[in-house]
């Protein structure tokens, strides 16, 4: 039988970035930013990230907060991408964003009430012009795309300084057809976003295995001709690196990117979860020893620049930091029942008046 013969056309690679590995040693020479200071900075921000979320679970046990979904394990992906953005651009967040919403300067009561059910927590107080957490999943990625278009426009037509939307999911949300619309437009349109994706190996209780026949996730930006890279989502180094990479990329019209940050969920997808029904205890056993506390603790050690005596009062500091954001949340006076509707709709429908005047009586 006759075989025919084809030529190539294409070819494509996918680079993975990492300067920290699982010993907390060095692979390559660290970036200009990894200063002392901006290491111990990091370490900083994902230490109170891991006390914020470890707290948000112990009050949804005892029904002070709602459902709440954990980043335990994936601190270094928050507070890399909230580090690398600028104060200027967008973030439009998927659920699971405590590190990077402190990172964007979101105070801690301000999550809590999220995760309360007060919709004014998502009224940040900084972070003026980031879009509220999405709990749908992958729709915050179209919405990044809307909004990087919006961005790019002023820029051109306005004369406005060139801002980027920085659009994150999990790898679940690459399983959606949100996400191949978005880059898909994104690439076309030379859109300035960038896309990182928390591939933290379920979706739910979906293995990455079961989920897409992809090596990589970062493959996935060829289809849409955009560049895509694997970095350690475990290493805060390399997440910061390549999303501020791929910021001044698209801020200076090279248009958008793809990140996929490997990382591994160390808790259950939310508190009404129980991970412990499919998660097997020696995947999970060795995924705590790549967790990215300790490695970057591990490294800071070894260069001189940490130690028990500084840990010490690090902990003293940021339980005092902690203590006042609960503090504050607990101490805020509850929203009106009719925020339902109010926060809903501009104009209350017809249909509604009814339970509306019911809830303002109290009834």
């Amino acid at each position: 039988m006759h075989k025919p013969r084809m030529q190539p056309l294409a070819s494509f690679d996918i680079a993975s970035l990492q300067y920290l590995d699982e010993r907390g040693q060095t692979t390559q020479t660290l970036p200009d930013f990894a200063t002392p200071d901006a290491l111990v900075a990091h370490y900083r921000q994902m230490t109170l990230t891991r006390m914020v979320d470890g707290r948000a679970v112990k009050m949804q046990r005892t029904g002070q907060l709602g459902t709440y979904p954990s980043s335990l394990g994936q601190e270094a992906i928050g507070v890399g991408v909230g580090a690398a953005m600028g104060g200027e651009d967008v973030y439009c967040p998927n659920y699971r964003e405590t590190g990077a919403l402190l990172e964007r300067g979101v105070a801690i009561e301000e999550i809590y009430a999220i995760w309360g059910g007060d919709e004014r927590g998502q009224n940040f107080r900084h972070a003026r012009e980031d879009l509220p957490l999405s709990v749908p999943i992958a729709t915050q990625i179209l919405h990044g795309a809307g909004v990087a278009f919006a961005l790019k426009y002023k820029n051109a037509h306005l004369n406005e300084p060139a801002r980027v939307a920085v659009a994150s999911g999990g790898d679940g949300a690459t399983s959606r057809g949100d996400f191949y619309e978005a880059i898909n437009l994104a690439g076309e349109w030379k859109l300035p976003l960038v896309v990182v994706i928390n591939n933290n190996q379920w979706a739910i209780s979906l293995p990455r295995s079961e989920q897409t026949a992809c090596k990589t996730l970062a493959q996935k930006a060829i289809a849409a001709g955009i560049p895509g890279l694997q970095v350690d989502g475990n290493d805060v180094i390399a997440v910061r690196q390549a999303v501020a990479e791929a910021v001044g990329l698209a801020r200076n019209g090279g248009g958008p990117s793809l990140i996929e940050a490997v990382s591994y969920r160390l808790c259950d997808h939310t508190t009404a979860d129980d991970a412990s029904r499919y998660q097997s205890k020696e995947t999970l056993r060795d995924a705590w020893s790549r967790e990215p506390l300790v490695r970057l603790r591990t490294y800071l050690d070894s260069a001189g620049l940490w130690g028990d005596n500084q840990e010490e009062e690090l902990q003293r500091e940021l339980t005092q930091t902690l203590e006042k954001g609960v503090r504050n949340y607990k101490e805020t006076p509850k929203d009106a029942a009719t925020a339902m509707f109010d926060h809903l709709y501009a104009a209350l429908p017809e249909a509604f008046l009814e339970q509306y005047q019911q809830l303002q009586g109290g009834g």
